[in-house]
């Protein structure tokens, strides 16, 4: 907007027109017992004119504000965990990926059936799993990636963020709750094991939705010293552990191809450090298909990259298209000297 345009937007707002259906609009409002605050926008019509009018509320600044109270008011504390070293110390990576909270699957369709429920207690069964399978080994760090349409829609009507319609289950602020409430499951069940590191990557299905989410978990654990979070809006997420080089995506991005060079270009001190390097992705829901045979991971110049698979259902769509794969949460544990070790699977 240049100088002029901004007087001219000046000179409407001040202007005794809007200030005249400002106040109509309030007495309006207030015979009809509709807070003004409730009030976004609104018509008004006249003989020249048929104007959409947004009513001037609270600015960002107060809106967030009000929510740092609130949180500040209610966050809980978690004591500081202080842990003796590890013998022989490894990083484990849990991805469950593509968990789709919201979304539906019927039994008559599909035959099988998944919904809010069957999602987080798929998810949180498959955590569990990881741990039991690393038991044996020495961990001295956690990372948790999360995101990667953790979440089935990103609007009230039902849709992806780029407006696709899905199958859903319940409301989508009722899959946001259980969500949260299974992302902090989660992180309480790994605070015993080690510190815990929380990549967050932003995706398709719920780019808007998924962000705040991870927002929301960065607050609600900002008491705690054990945990540190990388949950910006960036595509590409990295994290290195000795010798390891860990980047991370939803996988609907940058062509995997360019992903080793992207780490070079994005990270060129942590590629220099490195020798081991990783990058996890997902988005496909299964391993890449190399002709008629299914690689675990494919070698990059540098890089070893892996596709997760998904411990979600087949919705109807899917189902008819014939898209459906194993379903497992994974996880990963890397020495710090060695790279990767071990790669774990949970199926159902």
């Amino acid at each position: 907007m240049d100088d002029a345009e901004m007087e001219l937007w000046q000179t409407i707002r001040d202007s005794p027109f809007i200030i005249e259906q400002l106040t109509a609009l309030k007495q309006e409002a207030s015979a009809a017992g509709i807070p003004m605050k409730d009030i976004r926008h609104y018509w008004y019509k006249s003989q020249k004119f048929s104007i959409f009018a947004k009513n001037e509320g609270k600015g960002y600044k107060e809106v967030k504000d009000e929510i740092l109270a609130e949180m500040e008011a209610h966050a809980p504390l978690y004591p500081a965990i202080h842990r003796k070293p590890v013998n022989d110390p490894h990083l484990l990576v849990i991805d469950p990926a593509d968990i789709h909270v919201g979304k539906l699957a019927v039994m008559a369709e599909t035959g099988e059936e998944y919904n809010i429920q069957t999602a987080v207690d798929r998810a949180k069964e498959g955590v569990q799993g990881i741990l039991n399978y690393s038991a044996n080994f020495g961990i001295d760090k956690v990372v948790l990636v999360i995101g990667n349409d953790a979440l089935h829609i990103d609007s009230p009507h039902r849709k992806t963020t780029s407006g696709t319609p899905q199958d859903t289950d319940g409301m989508w602020h009722t899959a946001f709750h259980a969500a949260k409430k299974m992302y902090i499951d989660m992180i309480e069940m790994l605070m015993p094991l080690s510190d815990i590191h929380i990549m967050y990557c932003p995706s398709n299905h719920d780019y808007s939705h998924g962000y705040f989410l991870a927002d929301t978990l960065s607050t609600w654990f900002r008491n705690s010293e054990n945990i540190t979070f990388d949950v910006d809006i960036r595509h590409r997420k990295y994290f290195e552990y000795g010798l390891n080089m860990i980047e991370a995506d939803h996988g609907d991005g940058c062509k995997a191809k360019d992903t080793p060079q992207l780490m070079a270009y994005e990270q060129p001190v942590m590629w220099s450090r490195t020798k081991h390097r990783y990058s996890y992705k997902h988005h496909l829901h299964h391993k890449i298909r190399m002709g008629s045979v299914v690689e675990l991971g494919v070698d990059g110049i540098g890089v070893n990259i892996e596709y997760l698979r998904s411990p979600s259902a087949a919705d109807g769509w899917h189902d008819r298209n014939g898209y459906k794969s194993m379903k497992s949460v994974e996880g990963f544990l890397h020495h710090p000297e060695r790279g990767r070790v071990a790669s774990l699977m949970y199926n159902y």
